[in-house]
């Protein structure tokens, strides 16, 4: 590990949260990148501005030899037009790069996990994205170092110029998902709704669902790391879509990776681990299990109750 040193630039994005921030910058501080791009949103209102001003001051700690270029917003982008403009930027500059967001802490391991991986798979157009983290809480579910899948996380990733261009070629509007790639039908009434959600512009507050479903219309393959390589520190009230502080996904143990890096024989999907993490993480909403059902009926019978007392008021 001494002799290694991160050569691939990398980019993080940030907001208002500078206890958050601190700790992520700090990581990229043991790393240290040679180039290091930062894209900042401005604030909503005046209640935010500080906590934008202390954030971006954070950067200005720098300590080690590094390329630093800023992306600073005064007004407020949203969370979607910020990380595509923003990318839009880097990629103009560079071909390949290692993306974090304020809220995501990486293991050290994670910037030679995706260095590595990004040079390797560099001319390989079937794979799109590299992810850092994985939801099977330490146990191992593979021998080699990651596997593929077919979806797209975003908590620590790292992609290519080449891999990023499809998301703006790609026309959802007038394009369709290849249904043959779902291992069942509540898998692909998942994403046809998602598609359908962001043809009817509902998708408005995110970009991370668009860029998956990039990923599945071309068929990607996207890595998945063997074990956690990322703990996302950013669940809570400040958050803006990870509100649910008690998630079992909250502040998860990240773990060291193992070099060599053991790769997979064979580039195709992981059929059981995409379908375990479906059901019990993606997509509880629509993936059948017991679990979800029980949820629901609770729903309902909720629902029931409150009709049943506003009638017995009436």
């Amino acid at each position: 590990m001494e002799s290694w040193k991160l050569n691939t630039p990398v980019v993080l994005f940030i907001y208002k949260r500078p206890y958050q921030t601190l700790q992520v910058f700090q990581s990229i501080r043991e790393a240290k990148p040679t180039r290091l791009y930062i894209i900042a949103d401005g604030p909503k209102n005046q209640d935010e501005l500080q906590g934008c001003i202390e954030t971006r001051q954070i950067i200005d700690s720098m300590d080690w030899d590094c390329s630093v270029r800023k992306n600073f917003s005064e007004t407020n982008l949203g969370l979607r037009k910020r990380i595509i403009s923003g990318l839009d930027w880097v990629f103009d500059i560079e071909d390949a790069v290692i993306i974090l967001e304020d809220d995501c802490l990486p293991h050290p391991t994670f910037f030679r996990f995706c260095e590595e991986l990004l040079s390797y798979y560099e001319k390989d157009s079937r794979v799109m994205h590299i992810s850092g983290d994985n939801f099977f809480f330490g146990k191992k579910v593979v021998t080699e170092s990651y596997y593929f899948s077919r979806v797209a996380h975003v908590w620590g990733w790292a992609t290519w110029k080449r891999a990023w261009k499809l998301f703006h070629s790609w026309d959802f509007n007038n394009s369709s998902l290849d249904q043959k790639i779902f291992q069942n039908k509540h898998e692909k009434n998942y994403w046809l709704s998602l598609l359908e959600q962001l043809r009817q512009g509902e998708q408005n507050y995110t970009w991370d669902y668009q860029w998956s479903l990039t990923c599945l219309a071309h068929l990607s393959k996207c890595i998945m790391p063997d074990r956690n390589l990322i703990s996302n520190i950013g669940f809570g009230v400040q958050a803006t879509n990870t509100l649910e502080n008690t998630s079992s996904l909250s502040n998860l143990i990240t773990y060291e990776m193992q070099f060599p890096l053991v790769h997979p024989k064979n580039i195709d999907w992981n059929n059981s681990a995409d379908r375990r993490v479906a059901s019990k993480f993606l997509h509880r909403k629509t993936i059948w299990s017991w679990d979800n059902f029980l949820f629901e009926l609770v729903k309902l019978a909720g629902r029931m109750i409150k009709w049943v007392y506003a009638r017995i008021l009436k």
